[in-house]
């Protein structure tokens, strides 16, 4: 029992990581909850689904590519933890710059897109589909932990992990944007990023260790 809440609470921690950051989703998501709760609602929970299934598909396959690099689990540990720290020092960077409020237009959403529950969770769930980082960031965790989550159950409990993880930020954000009325201020946006990205790195510090 224990250890299925370890692997509960690791989980969670990759959910947060890849959710926290503030990044061009979490700005379209706010910028839903100001304009209508319900479909900001429906917007959150489409954000989680796919990192629902993103973790889900890397849990199934990462204990093979484990499998089959076995006997250099070290090394296949010190890669994975390198790809995460990347990603974690990229963001941490990206923290220290002029934020780009450009970025909502990148995705190709127009500001007031409209639309209902239904329609507005497809469409970010769509747009959360085509980030690569998300991808990569759960296939270098899920490799590196192979023998951990190699068993059905526990796969199962760090996938619920993560979304639960996951869908509590997202409607965090969504209920505070809707009390603020008003655009998350950069300050607060910029420590998002320091504090998502810092669990990123603080989970490629765990995943390294011990060194071979």
């Amino acid at each position: 029992m224990n250890e299925m809440w370890t692997i509960a609470v690791a989980g969670a921690v990759a959910g947060l990581g890849v959710a926290m950051p503030l990044g061009a989703m979490g700005v379209l998501l706010v910028q839903e909850a100001m304009r209508e709760r319900r479909r900001a609602v429906a917007a959150a929970a489409a954000v989680a689904v796919v990192d629902l299934a993103y973790a889900a598909v890397a849990t199934a396959f990462g204990p093979l590519v484990a499998s089959v690099l076995s006997g250099v689990e070290a090394w296949v540990r010190l890669v994975a933890a390198a790809v995460l720290m990347v990603i974690a020092l990229r963001g941490l960077w990206a923290s220290t710059r002029p934020v780009d409020t450009g970025a909502t237009t990148v995705v190709g959403t127009s500001p007031e897109p409209g639309g209902g529950a239904v329609r507005t969770f497809t469409r970010f769930a769509a747009l959360t589909l085509v980030n690569p980082t998300t991808a990569l960031y759960f296939a270098a965790l899920t490799t590196a932990q192979g023998a951990a989550l190699s068993g059905g159950a526990a796969g199962v409990v760090f996938v619920a992990g993560v979304f639960v993880a996951s869908l509590v930020w997202q409607q965090a954000l969504v209920a505070v944007s809707g009390l603020a009325g008003s655009r998350i201020g950069e300050r607060a946006r910029v420590w998002t990023f320091r504090v998502g990205y810092g669990l990123v790195a603080v989970y490629a510090v765990k995943v390294a260790l011990p060194l071979p």
